[in-house]
């Protein structure tokens, strides 16, 4: 797959965690909700309420967006610069408007989960995040994971993983995916959670970098805002 110059990449990496910091604290209507969407995904053994704290962060009806990074490349005299930028907070309505006029402005100026919880907190779609009336070839987002597969659709390989074939260092971090809730709903560690975010984005970018044969980044072309 032909991929555009890497100073057209807009890079994103998003971190979600679940609408409550635990099933009791449902009501009974969301309850009953989460327990007929997963009834015939719960493991062997596993109860409804177990499989919210598991689960609910990446299921867009059951969760919400704490943490959106950006990154995009930009020329520097003869330095090739990662930029990275991150929005992040308590309020998903917040950081999903500020979320739209970032790129709104990185666009001027050169994922289905966003798409739902955008409806959700009742905010329009923005024109370059409406899909909907595009055929899947048209549809100008790329996932890491596509560029893995040649064809192969069974196939997931995490991006932890990825990076590690390819022979790139893992990010160096205190977080990993599966603490992002914790880190939110006890110890409300919103700037831990941005910079796991942020490396994320720049992990992608060495892997497209890599995938596509151009030269990787040194630590001092990364540029965290």
């Amino acid at each position: 797959m032909e991929l555009p110059a890497a100073e057209q990449w807009l890079l994103m990496d998003i971190e979600t965690v679940s609408a409550a910091p635990d099933y009791q604290q449902l009501d009974a209507n969301w309850q009953e909700l989460w327990e007929q969407k997963v009834r015939w995904q719960l493991p062997a053994d596993v109860s409804a309420q177990d499989f919210y704290a598991e689960r609910a962060a990446i299921m867009a009806e059951f969760g919400k967006v704490v943490c959106i990074s950006l990154g995009y490349f930009r020329q520097e005299g003869s330095t090739r610069q990662l930029r990275l930028k991150s929005i992040a907070g308590p309020n998903e309505k917040e950081v999903l408007e500020q979320f739209v006029q970032a790129v709104g402005q990185l666009l001027a100026a050169r994922k289905p989960y966003l798409c739902r919880r955008l409806l959700i907190n009742g905010l329009p779609l923005p024109a370059w995040l409406d899909f909907q009336a595009l055929k899947p070839w048209e549809v100008p987002l790329l996932d890491t994971l596509q560029l893995w597969r040649f064809g192969d659709y069974k196939n997931y390989t995490s991006l932890h993983l990825l990076a590690s074939c390819l022979g790139l260092p893992s990010p160096k971090t205190d977080m990993d995916g599966s603490m992002v809730g914790k880190a939110y709903w006890t110890h409300q560690d919103i700037d831990g959670i941005a910079r796991y975010c942020q490396q994320d984005v720049a992990t992608v970018a060495q892997v497209l970098l890599r995938l596509t044969g151009q030269p990787l980044l040194q630590a001092s072309q990364i540029v965290a805002s």
